[in-house]
């Protein structure tokens, strides 16, 4: 295979010599020399910076500087947070995209689904209710997010699973921005509670049913509405 330019001498450095995740790297002052790079050091630290932005290195005080394993994750998490950051209506196209992704993969991930990930989507519709009917309300963010990306865990596809995980941090972002009506967040789960028990009677097709009318929600409404979660009981919700 022809090599690539990354345009980054250290990528490409990382690349022609076939580390591996969990390899530790020269030193800044090693790369630095006509050994390795031939930059200047204040490059190596300039293209290191760009590396670690993208999840490739992780640096450590003691261990120094080490490969990551291969995650598309921030790069897309760093490219759709700054859209938002210049443009708040980005996340709704970045939405369309994660449902997309999740139709188009549906029936492959629901047939490659382990027991131990639907036992952690069953975990989540749990903790989720339990959030639900607490006093005051906690806003199950976390319990979605697992809900979801536990559908995927078990596809051999690093870019789908990185792409969808990056979108979660971004609806984290987006979410916690706005107020969702409670009656909104208990049709959500009804309806991931109906979608859990499909894959499990092996009726992939009606879950993915349950997951197109679930996206179909109308999740935001002005928080002046007697339903919305900041005027039940007089009590604000818990954000996590």
């Amino acid at each position: 295979m022809r090599q690539i330019d990354l345009g980054s001498e250290f990528l490409n450095y990382i690349l022609a010599s076939g580390f591996e995740p969990g390899d530790t790297l020269p030193t800044i002052k090693d790369l630095s020399s006509a050994e390795h790079l031939g930059i200047s050091t204040s490059k190596v630290r300039e293209q290191l910076e760009v590396a670690r932005a993208l999840g490739i290195v992780e640096v450590k005080s003691r261990t120094g500087m080490q490969l990551k394993t291969f995650n598309f994750a921030p790069p897309v998490r760093l490219a759709a947070l700054y859209a938002m950051g210049q443009n708040p209506d980005s996340f709704e196209p970045f939405n369309d995209l994660r449902i997309g992704i999740e139709q188009s993969f549906w029936h492959q991930a629901c047939y490659s689904m382990t027991d131990r990930s639907k036992a952690i989507m069953r975990d989540a519709i749990v903790q989720a209710q339990y959030k639900l009917n607490s006093h005051p309300i906690r806003i199950p963010f976390e319990e979605h997010r697992r809900f979801h990306l536990a559908m995927y865990t078990d596809l051999d596809n690093a870019f789908v699973l990185g792409l969808l995980e990056a979108y979660w941090d971004a609806y984290d972002a987006v979410a916690a921005n706005h107020y969702a009506e409670y009656r909104y967040l208990q049709e959500v789960w009804r309806f991931h509670q109906q979608i859990l028990d499909a894959i499990c009677t092996g009726d992939f097709d009606q879950a993915q049913q349950h997951f197109i009318d679930h996206t179909r929600l109308r999740r935001y409404q002005p928080p002046s509405e007697s339903t919305a979660l900041h005027d039940l009981d007089g009590k604000e919700p818990e954000n996590e």
